[in-house]
């Protein structure tokens, strides 16, 4: 249970207190609390990943507790997966972007003026140093990835946003296989040098064959901060609606870059209501630079 914002900090700094107060501790816990504010000052950025499961069930109170959510953390950059427009719903990531003070790139196979667009999108509270987009191979199952490089407080930072296939059999791992192979080549060809996160629902386990390639090159971040974590429980398909725990959508970072610092799990309750954000819950990590050589 947590405790009053006042209360909590007033027990901070007695037991601070105490602790420098007692023989033999105070200069145990200098090196601590120096190390401590070390890795707060640290330069770095946050992101959410987050399938909004479209316009379904009431998005008008779904938003809500979304727009809640993400103006209390503030991230750096958030990846949208099923994103929508249509006749009487505005574009999703225009709508939060709007809400929220961020710039946002929504990417569609579907052609700018059709009724109905549906897609990924990102979105950024930092200075936009380049965009770009992509549809991913095979074609036909109308892929997309969306990229922003980022300043993020003087150097770069390239993100990108996807949605993989989502059949479960052995031609959607034969499909997710090819099109994480394309993003990969995607990004070497666009990240011109710069730091590497990518987010998204890949509709696959981090360890799964069909991300094999991806992880060969590039970190979880969920998995990083919680490595003693019996993680075969932890789910970001929502248990309400599916049955067994499924962790499919991540963070991926580039390790010689960054460094994963914390990472939780977001909207894993209803709101008062009884409401839900998604049929997903979203992803939170805090990535730092890595230290220089």
């Amino acid at each position: 249970m947590r405790q009053p914002i006042g209360i909590g900090r007033s027990l901070c700094v007695l037991g601070l207190a105490i602790v420098l107060a007692l023989p033999g501790l105070a200069s145990a816990a200098a090196p601590v609390a120096a190390a401590n504010a070390a890795a707060v000052s640290e330069p770095g950025m946050s992101m959410v990943t987050f399938n909004l499961h479209h316009d379904r069930e009431d998005w008008p109170s779904r938003r809500r507790t979304i727009v809640a959510e993400l103006k209390r953390l503030q991230p750096d950059a958030i990846a949208l997966q099923e994103v929508i427009q249509k006749r009487n719903v505005r574009n999703q990531a225009q709508w939060l972007a709007s809400q929220l003070g961020y710039r946002y790139v929504f990417v569609s196979t579907d052609p700018v003026g059709a009724p109905k667009r549906y897609g990924n999108a990102l979105l950024t509270r930092r200075p936009i140093l380049a965009r770009g987009e992509h549809l991913l191979l095979p074609l036909d199952d109308y892929r997309t990835v969306a990229h922003l490089r980022i300043d993020v407080d003087g150097k770069p930072v390239n993100v990108y946003a996807t949605h993989l296939n989502e059949r479960s059999d052995d031609t959607g791992q034969r499909i997710r296989r090819s099109q994480v192979e394309d993003l990969l080549r995607f990004i070497d060809g666009s990240a011109a040098g710069a730091p590497v996160v990518i987010a998204g629902d890949f509709n696959a386990l981090v360890d799964a064959g069909d991300l094999s390639e991806l992880r060969s090159h590039y970190g979880d971040s969920y998995g990083s901060v919680h490595v003693n974590t019996d993680l075969a429980g932890v789910s970001t398909l929502n248990r309400h609606y599916y049955q067994a725990p499924s962790r499919i959508d991540h963070i991926f970072f580039q390790q010689d870059e960054m460094v994963a610092r914390e990472a939780k799990i977001l909207f894993d309750q209803p709101d008062d209501g009884g409401r839900w954000a998604s049929d997903h819950y979203g992803v939170w990590t805090r990535l730092q630079f890595a230290p220089a050589n």
